[in-house]
């Protein structure tokens, strides 16, 4: 196990440099701030031939992607964006993640500031045969946005068309429920009949309940036309987790196509 720490500064630009180890590299690319202050962003890795990085929820053993900013820096992070991951298996262990270039969109907020110095901390896990922690400090000077600037917009319209869509007419949860022994999550889903891989066979279902839980194994789905049916098994929870209140996360993969939602639970 071994983690990189360097600094990546880039003056008055929008990416910074590589940040590389022994896995794959990682940069950080932004825009100046608009005139409500908000930054669109992204975090970019790159993982070598064979190597993966992780979903939000990672599987059984990864680590998923963390990104702070330094608290005095006047800039801060409102959300992280995640594309459509893959399942990958190795015997018993299912890791959820990337293994391809990805760019986790960032939103950012520097509200009543002209120029803005990002001073970021990026940490994520990469692996092949052996997980390495990989972590980059970067650090970005933006100006006033007075040009464009074609190959970061680029960059970050790319990231923002790969994460999943919201729920729509033709793809959604129409009912959800828990089991009494809080062991199965009934779903219910309208799914899209249109494109070649649509309407043959099972989607693929990530269920993400408390953090750290992810949930993947269907049980008895049945398709019927463009409604989707089935249990997905809820592993060990817990042992104090109150699921009253909470709103579990609901990815659905079917064919081309991606949502992710949330169910509430009374």
């Amino acid at each position: 196990m071994a983690a990189a720490l360097a600094a990546h500064r880039s003056a008055h630009a929008e990416m910074s440099a590589w940040a590389e180890n022994e896995g794959g590299r990682m940069r950080l690319v932004a825009l100046a701030p608009d005139a409500a202050g908000k930054i669109r962003a992204a975090l970019q890795i790159e993982p070598k031939p064979g190597w993966i990085t992780y979903w939000k929820e990672p599987g059984n053993t990864g680590i998923p992607p963390q990104f702070t900013i330094a608290a005095d820096s006047g800039v801060t992070l409102d959300a992280i964006g995640y594309p459509v991951p893959k399942h990958f298996f190795n015997g018993a262990v299912e890791d959820i993640g990337y293994d391809a270039p990805v760019t986790l969109p960032l939103s950012l907020n520097a509200a009543g500031k002209d120029e803005v110095e990002i001073d970021a901390l990026a940490f994520i896990g990469i692996c092949k045969d052996i997980c390495i922690p990989f972590q980059a400090n970067f650090q970005l000077k933006l100006g006033p946005a007075i040009q464009s600037h074609r190959q970061e917009e680029a960059i970050l319209a790319a990231a923002a068309a790969s994460l999943p869509k919201p729920p729509s007419a033709d793809f959604d949860v129409t009912a959800h429920a828990m089991a009494a022994d809080r062991k199965t999550l009934s779903l219910t889903l309208v799914l899209p009949g249109e494109g070649p891989d649509q309407g043959k066979g099972a989607p693929d279902i990530i269920v993400t309940g408390p953090s750290g839980y992810a949930f993947t194994k269907q049980i008895g789905g049945k398709r019927e036309g463009g409604v989707f049916k089935t249990d997905v098994a809820i592993g060990k929870l817990p042992g104090d987790y109150d699921i009253s209140g909470k709103r579990w996360g609901v990815l659905v993969i079917d064919g081309e196509r991606a949502m992710e939602t949330t169910v509430p639970f009374e």
